[in-house]
């Protein structure tokens, strides 16, 4: 390495220029062989140095995310998943509810693939530049206890739940809330209202709600007023996705009930 060469490697480093100080060498090169102006070459090594950044931008915030694996829309199984409102899942993908400020909730059985359009619609955020977050209520409801235990309460609820513009909470209504975790699970969509984006997923009808949140009809139509009053409800009809396979094999039988005087089917 010249003496010049170390002067622009020692700028780079200063003005924190990574991908430059690793480039312009070969660039330099091609440029001359293409004879390129300066303009030319300024513009390609910049270039770089923003595609590279982008690229360590995606990959923090894909850190950051938590997902627990990773889906896209494209996997999703519209053929199986026949109550799934195609377009209206689609249209979501251009993230202008996010923008908009607006929340998003998935209703319907279990392994109808509510978690996998969540953690897909919160991938393609991610490649936007979008900061998110994905945990379970249950998962919430146990760091928002440790955080609280270690006095960093408030720390943890700024970085963690009010930083990201969109935060996916998925399996609500898989387990029963205390009245504390009922407020807490409230305060949250509250301090989010017209202020960021929630993802959320529940297995329950808003009408069984108030079983989750502690019986506690008051703060659950008060929870549901701000969660739904700017929201996307996408309500999805159908069988278990993961059972399918074993259904088909016979290894899950399928109960039919047939009886006399109209009783119907199981």
């Amino acid at each position: 390495m010249n003496v010049q060469s170390e002067r622009l490697t020692s700028l780079c480093q200063e003005l924190k220029l990574h991908t430059i100080a690793e480039q312009y060498g070969p660039i330099a090169q091609e440029a001359a062989r293409k004879e390129l102006s300066f303009a030319d070459y300024l513009e390609r090594i910049l270039k770089v140095e923003a595609e590279a950044r982008q690229q360590r931008s995606r990959q923090m915030l894909m850190r950051t995310a938590s997902f627990p694996v990773l889906k896209t829309i494209d996997e999703y199984d519209f053929h199986f998943a026949t109550g799934a409102p195609q377009k209206q899942i689609q249209a979501l993908a251009s993230l202008s509810f996010v923008e908009r400020h607006e929340n998003v909730v998935l209703l319907g059985p279990s392994g109808v693939g509510k978690t996998h359009l969540a953690i897909a619609l919160g991938y393609l955020a991610v490649q936007a530049g979008i900061k998110t977050r994905f945990t379970t209520a249950a998962d919430l409801m146990l760091q928002l206890a440790a955080a609280e235990r270690q006095e960093r309460y408030a720390q943890y609820l700024r970085a963690a739940i009010m930083s990201p513009r969109l935060l996916i909470i998925d399996e609500v209504g898989y387990l029963p809330l205390t009245r504390p975790q009922a407020h807490q699970l409230f305060q949250i969509v509250t301090r989010r209202y017209e202020t960021g984006s929630v993802i959320l997923t529940s297995n329950l009808a808003f009408g069984q709600w108030d079983l989750t949140f502690a019986s506690d009809t008051a703060l659950t139509a008060a929870l549901l007023d701000r969660l739904l009053h700017h929201a996307q409800v996408i309500t999805i009809k159908g069988e278990s996705y993961r059972l399918k396979d074993k259904k088909k094999a016979g290894l899950i039988e399928v109960k039919r009930v047939e009886t006399k005087a109209g009783v119907g089917q199981n």
